[in-house]
């Protein structure tokens, strides 16, 4: 299976970037793990939110392929805890779509757009976080469902 995690905008905090690449790394000893970054909208302070999200919408869209099953980090997605996430991935991984993507949007969400390309949502949580800590977040969440998955002792029940 290949997964893509597209990030709108990019992570300055080192720390944090550090923490991303350990995951990443971990994640890629599994199953191989891309990450790509949609730029910053320039001059974004002079436009609606709507028009900013239809602009990072269309930069999202344009790194889709025909054939990849999207799903879109969200907060009025489906909530699992660690274990349902894991039977969610195993049950992904079987099915016929070569590349699974997930998608972090900007700070004010997705377009309408995005939500009619995305075939799922899937919240982090019912909290709100900074989108920089929902990216380590997501990682860690799939680092931890590949070590559930086979059998490491990461995760303690």
């Amino acid at each position: 299976m290949h997964t893509l995690l597209v990030l709108v905008g990019k992570t300055n905090d080192p720390r944090m970037i550090s923490m991303m690449e350990d995951y990443t790394k971990r994640i890629n000893r599994y199953h191989r793990l891309d990450i790509q970054i949609i730029p910053e909208i320039k001059n974004k302070g002079k436009m609606s939110e709507k028009i900013q999200k239809q602009k990072e919408g269309q930069l999202i869209i344009e790194k889709l392929k025909v054939g990849d099953w999207v799903i879109l980090l969200d907060e009025k997605g489906k909530s699992f805890d660690s274990i349902g996430f894991c039977q969610y991935i195993n049950n992904k991984r079987s099915g016929s779509h070569k590349r699974q993507v997930f998608v972090v949007g900007g700070p004010y969400g997705f377009s309408e757009e995005m939500y009619g390309r995305g075939q799922e949502k899937i919240a982090l949580s019912n909290m709100t976080f900074s989108h920089q800590m929902v990216r380590l977040f997501f990682l860690e969440q799939l680092y931890r469902a590949n070590t559930i998955l086979n059998n490491e002792p990461y995760h303690h029940k």
